[in-house]
């Protein structure tokens, strides 16, 4: 059986859902809350258990409330949570996010404990990243400590995926490390400087991003699908027409991420495997909440 190692963090998300997202200075009636499991790493990893493959975390948690809601969700789905590091020092995180009455998003997130992630924490969990086939990680926890795992990833012919979100600048030499960069178009837009909005920005995008050395690129476009570029070849997979069934998007980048890794274990071709996250993404965003809305294995096999 070929694993999954996703280093990242949790946070307890509490969504709150209103006709719209309030600038600044305003306040607004929502109709209803929810308060449930999130962090993208976590989210992956649940998305990747509940799509079928052995998936192991790489994180820290508070001894506290949330806490114990990861535990709980992990313990559901079957996550292995044993390299999960439980610090009596630091709280665990959460993440305020707003949605509107379109499925549209804006987040807060404040990282807890998994902010005090350290290359130690890295050593204490390497076994379990050099016997995986998949390495998948993001930009929410420390930065050094992604690119030192992401090292020993690579140091061990590890697969890795790195999901760039949020966006934020990294290290040119760390985009030899990456096999697969997976940003949405938004991250993807930082990355190059111009504005990604379709299958011809992405295009374009990713000949930009395969220069400095990444060796895949897939660019998320939300309903327009997804676009691949390496070096051979580039193309546009659709995304499920889902425009009736869409009630949160929250989360759909995770699932996405997570199906990927699932499908390149289990040594599907890209398009295959592009197919199979898009379905996954698509899944995710026919039900509320982040972790709670991944879709389970019988519900993809279904829609292939």
């Amino acid at each position: 059986m070929k694993n999954i190692s996703i280093l990242g963090i949790f946070v307890a998300d509490l969504v709150f859902f209103g006709e719209t997202i309030p600038i600044t200075g305003e306040t607004i009636l929502g109709k209803k809350y929810d308060i449930g499991p999130g962090g993208k790493g976590s989210n992956q990893a649940v998305a990747a258990a509940k799509a079928g493959a052995k998936t192991f975390f790489i994180s820290k948690i508070g001894d506290d409330q949330f806490g114990t809601m990861a535990k709980k969700i992990y313990d559901e789905v079957g996550v292995d949570y044993s390299k999960v590091i439980i610090s009596k020092e630091h709280s665990t995180g959460a993440a305020g996010i707003l949605v509107n009455n379109k499925g549209q998003n804006a987040i807060n997130v404040v990282p807890g404990a998994a902010g005090a992630l350290t290359a130690e924490d890295i050593d204490a969990a390497s076994n379990i990243i050099i016997e995986s086939s998949i390495f998948l990680t993001q930009l929410e926890a420390p930065k050094d400590t992604v690119y030192y795992a992401l090292k020993i990833a690579k140091e061990n012919n590890v697969t890795t995926i790195l999901n760039p979100a949020p966006a934020s600048k990294i290290d040119e030499n760390i985009f030899p490390l990456i096999d697969y960069f997976t940003p949405n178009e938004i991250e993807a837009s930082f990355y190059v400087n111009f504005k990604v909005e379709n299958e011809e920005d992405a295009k374009k995008a990713s000949q930009q991003l395969l220069k400095q050395g990444i060796k895949n690129v897939i660019i998320t476009l939300g309903d327009k699908g997804a676009f691949f570029a390496n070096n051979k070849e580039n193309f546009h997979v659709k995304a499920m027409d889902l425009k009736e069934k869409v009630v949160d998007t929250t989360g759909a980048g995770d699932a996405f991420n997570g199906g990927l890794a699932v499908a390149l274990t289990e040594e599907k071709n890209i398009k295959d495997s592009i197919t199979f996250a898009n379905i996954t993404a698509g899944l995710s965003t026919t039900k509320i909440g982040t972790a709670k809305s991944m879709a389970l294995r019988s519900e993809i096999d279904n829609l292939l």
